[in-house]
């Protein structure tokens, strides 16, 4: 972290990077115009992660677009983990990102350096990513924000969808969970160093690495867990594939210091809208409050969330641990049949 900038001071959301509710966004689109293509594969009808357009018989272009305030005092490490959750959406389609296009707000009372080293963490990671970067968009606002419009590629027949989960598959999650709670840890001075480290090296680590070795695996479904939080986007993947999802919390690889944060009550004001909006369709179980603070906690650059077969599961298991993705990898719960609640915790 950079003790002399404080560019968070600058953004009015806290914790994490903010998101506007699914069930408000559903009333806007609502009433927006209806849009018909043969060629769109993937709309706005569930929900998906990015837009998905038929190109020919052996290509489709992935579209996506994400940005959001500092949520890190240090630009750098801010660049890289705006781009790298922009980025996040082609991997979670099963695609490669191709080109990428800057989007940012900029206040006239910041150095604009540091809007430099933002632009050079989001080139870098675009890099690592293997695509590229060729323009963008700025405009001056008082609270910075920075992300990546992105297209990408994937042959039509091998789009990941966050539906398709089928019962008896089993879920596996690439990233911990508690990104949220800790950095408003972070904001409020109570988080330690490590807890630094470990969620900067989770929101700036790429789900690339995670995709190259699902891709050699059946994937029934796949979202990446970001600012619903992993229940709510539970409930979208369960929802969409008319099914229920149990959900095992004590296998759950959370954030070091996450849960004590709970505990403490230093959770982000998202956590509750969050939980308004689908928390009636959880079976809680004997799970306490803090935890369901936990599984609603708002992700920034999250990891991705797998619905393999169970045949499948153990071997694609072993093979995110081998690929030394750098986070730490869970088998979460499995897929049943559609009863009276899209989730259960157990």
């Amino acid at each position: 972290m950079n003790d002399t900038i404080h560019m968070t001071k600058y953004a009015k959301a806290s914790g994490c990077a903010a998101k506007i509710g699914p069930g408000t966004l559903a009333k806007i689109l609502g009433k927006l115009p209806k849009f018909e293509n043969d060629r769109v594969l993937v709309g706005l009808e569930t929900g998906d992660d990015a837009a998905v357009y038929k190109i020919n018989d052996d290509v489709a272009m992935i579209q996506t677009l994400d940005f959001f305030p500092p949520i890190v005092d240090d630009p750098y490490m801010f660049g890289q983990i705006a781009a790298a959750n922009a980025l996040s959406d082609i991997y979670a389609m099963g695609g490669q990102p191709a080109v990428a296009l800057n989007i940012v707000a900029f206040p006239k009372t910041l150095d604009i350096s540091i809007l430099g080293e933002i632009l050079k963490g989001g080139a870098d990671k675009v890099r690592e990513a293997g695509a590229v970067l060729v323009g963008g968009h700025s405009v001056q606002d008082e609270e910075p924000k920075y992300g990546l419009c992105v297209s990408g590629f994937v042959h039509p027949d091998k789009i990941w969808k966050n539906f398709g989960a089928k019962p008896g598959d089993v879920l596996i999650l690439t990233k911990q969970i508690g990104v949220g709670l800790v950095n408003t840890a972070i904001r409020g001075g109570v988080a330690t160093p490590e807890n630094v480290r470990e969620v900067t090296g989770i929101m700036s680590r790429l789900n690339k690495y995670a995709k190259e070795v699902a891709q050699n695996f059946t994937v029934h479904a796949c979202t990446d867990v970001t600012g619903f939080g992993l229940l709510g986007h539970c409930c979208e993947m369960a929802e969409a594939s008319n099914v229920s999802f149990n959900i095992h919390v004590d296998d759950i690889a959370f954030v070091k210091d996450a849960a004590d944060y709970a505990r403490m009550g230093l959770v982000p004001g998202g956590t509750y809208a969050n939980q308004d909006h689908t928390g009636h369709l959880i079976d809680r179980g004997t799970r306490a409050e803090f935890e369901f603070d936990l599984l609603y906690d708002p992700q920034t650059s999250g990891g991705l969330l797998y619905a393999i077969p169970k045949e499948e599961a153990n071997g694609f298991y072993e093979a995110l641990l081998a690929a030394d993705l750098r986070t730490k990898v869970s088998v979460i719960g499995e897929v049943t049949e559609r009863d009276g609640k899209l989730v259960h915790l157990l």
